[in-house]
């Protein structure tokens, strides 16, 4: 039986990439610690099997050494002001995903006699965050008094994506790798990022996170996409990041969400601070962390205040279980776009796009479910 040479370093290295300790893939993969001490070589059927199993490319491992993976857009995360190396293959995986995407509907939109959106890049970093708050709102139709009347942050959360994905802008939030639930995205490594094209803008937001803080993440990547700038972020509302763009942004997010003119006019200075949180959070239907910080930017709390009152409401969020379940077709037509979803349903029946590559894309395996994915969002 043919056999491969692999270096053992690369071996110890793909299972640390995928956050695997090499006894515990040996667990399915037996013969994996003597090839990592050198001690035999694996079959070229058994190394494939291991590259799907630390999701890396089989290429990767023919290598001399490990190669130094970036990732492939400008990245704004931050642990204080250090930058984030050594991004997971899931968040590496799902760039690519979205950029595959990007690039067919691009394609696609082109071919429709699609021009630019005049959206993209319209703003600037001197321009005063709450009129670009403001713009931003009206192009969505968001209104505020309406959200209000929601019953729940997931019901605020779906037409805020719903406005913002009809608008013009491929919105697609998903808590895994493309369709594999057993590849689950962590929003402690990123929350979200945009993608800025004049023909196909697209934002993706980490579906893991809270529904409640996928409300900022949306409302942050939304003001990436009017600054034409393509990013990575991993942002919060109450700490303040050191990159002016990443700035920039959150303000706009929290403007656009809970208008300073608002939390003036709503919050109770004489209530307790905890009350307050969780009445105006609901009022809203974003994070009490968003309305800690704009209690903050009203005046009604002092910083040492702000930081202790965030460190406290941090701990309990993170302590809150969070749900699951839905819809298949509404959950998978989040997951690529409502938008997406019905140009390339479009564009496979029409022949223009084949059914191979249209599945494949929109994470589907049968025709029935290919259409009802389409009658979904009113095609077919």
């Amino acid at each position: 039986m043919l056999r491969v040479e692999v270096q053992p370093g690369l071996l110890r290295w793909a299972c640390e990439r995928a956050g695997f300790g090499l006894q515990e893939l040996a667990e399915k993969i037996p013969q994996l610690p003597a090839w990592a001490s050198g001690d035999k070589k694996p079959t070229l059927q058994q190394l494939e099997k291991f590259a799907r199993t630390v999701h890396a490319p089989i290429g990767y491992l023919f290598l001399r050494e490990p190669p130094v993976e970036q990732v492939p857009i400008p990245d704004f995360r931050t642990v204080g002001n250090d930058y984030i190396d050594h991004p997971s293959p899931d968040l590496l995986d799902t760039i690519y995903i979205c950029q595959q995407r990007q690039e067919w509907y691009r394609d696609y939109a082109r071919s429709m006699g699609e021009g630019p959106s005049p959206f993209v890049g319209a703003a600037n970093v001197e321009q005063e965050t709450e009129g670009v708050a403001e713009t931003i709102r009206r192009a969505l139709r968001f209104d505020i008094k309406a959200r209000r009347r929601m019953r729940t942050w997931a019901e605020a959360l779906r037409q805020f994506t719903e406005q913002a994905d009809e608008f013009g802008v491929l919105i697609m939030v998903n808590g895994v790798v493309g369709s594999n639930n057993h590849r689950k995205l962590d929003p402690e490594e990123f929350r979200g990022f945009a993608l800025a094209d004049g023909l196909a803008p697209l934002i993706f937001i980490n579906g893991s996170d809270t529904k409640s803080a996928q409300m900022f993440t949306l409302a942050h990547e939304l003001a990436h996409i009017w600054l034409g700038e393509t990013g990575l972020s991993d942002v919060e509302p109450v700490c303040s990041p050191s990159n002016r763009v990443e700035i920039w942004c959150n303000q706009v997010a929290a403007e656009v969400l809970v208008p300073l003119r608002a939390v003036r006019d709503e919050y109770r200075p004489r209530e307790s601070l905890a009350d307050e949180l969780t009445r105006l959070a609901r009022c809203f239907k974003v994070s009490t962390l968003v309305i800690l910080r704009r209690i903050y930017d009203a005046g009604h709390l002092a910083q040492d205040e702000l930081w202790t009152a965030y460190r406290g409401e941090l701990e309990r969020l993170r302590a809150i279980p969070k749900g699951a379940g839905g819809n298949f077709y509404w959950t998978q037509a989040a997951r690529v776009s409502k938008r997406f979803v019905a140009a390339a349903v479009s564009s496979a029946l029409e022949g223009r796009t084949g059914f191979t590559e249209a599945f494949r894309m929109l994470g589907v395996k049968k025709m029935a479910t290919f259409r009802e994915l389409g009658r979904s969002v009113g095609i077919g």
